[in-house]
């Protein structure tokens, strides 16, 4: 059966896909959030098959694999990997209408030429034609996949433990993909974790050659590492948080419950709370410092299944949308910052789709200085589909100034799933096409062009990259 990803796939009139083919499709990748491999790019790893470029590590196939009842053996376990090919191509008929079976697609075609829907009777053939050109054509090493796509900045996700020797290997030798760090302390902000946090002190204070005694200590290890990060031309930080804490605390207090954490002591909803509404405001004014771009992923209510998480660990596909309050302490958060005119530049990610109009107006309260300082994040995670686009992209428009918005980004593990940034092109360009063929807004091609353009590439440039010597448009 013929493929249904044609070139109007998305476009719903003539100005659409005008738009698109004219301005979106041309311009280049600065995916700025993902969780690539820095080895795997700087070593120009080749697959031996589809399964590891395509399955190893992707928990949106599970969660389907499962749904139909596979065994967890096709997923994370120990069947061969075509066998696990054939598991996953036996699930995408059922994924019609999930954003699964549209992403299965554009990549099996944008990557690999394969012009055929993907099932039970297709999958054996399709396999050996992907993972003979993986294993086979150095134009599908990691580099070549990349270059394939476009794409000439990636930001990986990095923990502040991290030495970095992975970018400066690929920096030094790659010359056409740049891939710069993200700043990721979670480990750092996690007090609650308990031992997990004690082994991550010692750790950080190995690594920064500082003695982790006292809070004040803790910051300036953390500090040490940030410049380290920023010589590898760092430019962003990342939190992956339930919600943001901004609760009232004493620089006095937090040192005693630093203390009580050092000594394995028992910590208490309120003393949690204010550890890390300090930790926060601490770093954040030192983002403010080196100026990086801060991102907050808020709302994820990670490791349902208590079982499956001792069996297999952290992001295996058992997530979902959480619940809390965001308004309230994200404002005493970005207001406080603000006050003291160290605010950085922010973006904000919304898990909980009620929360878009919560998100929408919030950035508007500290704008100023640069344009779209406070940025409304892409639809993420359950929402990078085309409902979730459509409703970050019209809640944006609605409430703030979409042709500042900084656009797409894969968030993504794997080397294939670059056509996200395609799929979400073609939303944006199928909106604006659409309102101007109702009259809505004006047939200027070359304005709305500019516009989505921007969206697509120079805003996040402007906003993160113009200034990084490393990276050459």
């Amino acid at each position: 059966m013929n493929n249904f990803i044609k070139d109007d796939f998305l476009l719903e009139s003539e100005t659409a896909q005008q738009l698109y083919t004219q301005f979106a499709a041309p311009a280049p990748i600065i995916d700025y959030h993902c969780h690539l491999s820095p080895k795997d790019i700087a070593e120009n790893r080749c697959f031996n098959n589809i399964t590891e470029a395509w399955l190893e590590g992707d928990h949106y196939k599970w969660r389907a694999m499962r749904t139909l009842g596979l065994d967890e053996s096709f997923c994370t376990g120990q069947q061969s990997a075509k066998d696990k090919f054939v598991a996953w191509a036996k699930t995408v008929p059922y994924t019609m209408r999930n954003p699964l079976y549209h992403w299965t697609h554009l990549e099996l075609k944008r990557y690999f030429g394969v012009d055929e829907i993907l099932n039970e009777e297709s999958a054996e053939r399709i396999y050996e034609k992907t993972s003979r050109l993986l294993s086979e054509n150095a134009d599908f090493s990691t580099r070549g996949l990349l270059k394939k796509m476009n794409v000439k900045v990636v930001c990986t996700t990095d923990d502040p433990l991290d030495e970095l020797q992975y970018h400066r290997m690929n920096n030094a030798t790659n010359d056409f993909t740049k891939i710069f760090p993200t700043w990721r302390p979670d480990k750092a902000i996690n007090i609650n974790k308990g031992e997990e946090f004690l082994i991550y002190i010692q750790k950080l204070s190995k690594v920064s050659e500082n003695q982790i005694d006292s809070f004040a200590a803790f910051l300036e290890a953390l500090e040490i590492r940030m410049k380290h990060f920023d010589a590898h031309h760092c430019r962003m930080s990342d939190h992956g948080v339930e919600q943001i804490h901004a609760e009232d605390y004493q620089t006095e207090e937090v040192e005693v419950i630093f203390q009580k954490a050092l000594q394995a002591g028992d910590l208490s909803d309120a003393e949690i709370g204010k550890y890390k509404s300090a930790i926060f405001y601490e770093l954040g004014i030192r983002y403010h410092k080196f100026g990086w771009a801060q991102q907050y992923h808020l709302g994820a209510l990670r490791d349902n299944s208590i079982r499956q998480y001792e069996n297999l660990g952290p992001d295996t596909g058992f997530d979902s949308i959480g619940d809390w309050p965001q308004a309230e302490s994200l404002s005493r958060f970005l207001g406080k910052l603000d006050h003291n005119d160290q605010l950085a530049k922010t973006i904000i990610y919304n898990l909980n789709p009620a929360d878009n109009y919560v998100i929408g107006t919030m950035i508007g309260n500290f704008q100023g200085e640069v344009a779209g300082k406070i940025q409304f994040g892409s639809g993420w995670w359950f929402l990078d589909q085309k409902e979730g686009m459509e409703w970050q992209l019209n809640a944006l428009s609605n409430l703030g100034l979409l042709p500042c918005f900084i656009g797409m980004l894969t968030d993504s593990r794997s080397f294939l799933s670059f056509p996200r940034h395609e799929y979400f092109r073609r939303i944006l360009c199928n909106l604006f096409g659409k309102e101007i063929e109702a009259g809505l807004l004006p047939n200027d091609l070359d304005w709305i062009g500019q516009i989505i353009q921007n969206i697509c590439y120079y805003n996040v440039k402007d906003y993160a990259f113009s200034l990084i010597e490393a990276y050459q448009d």
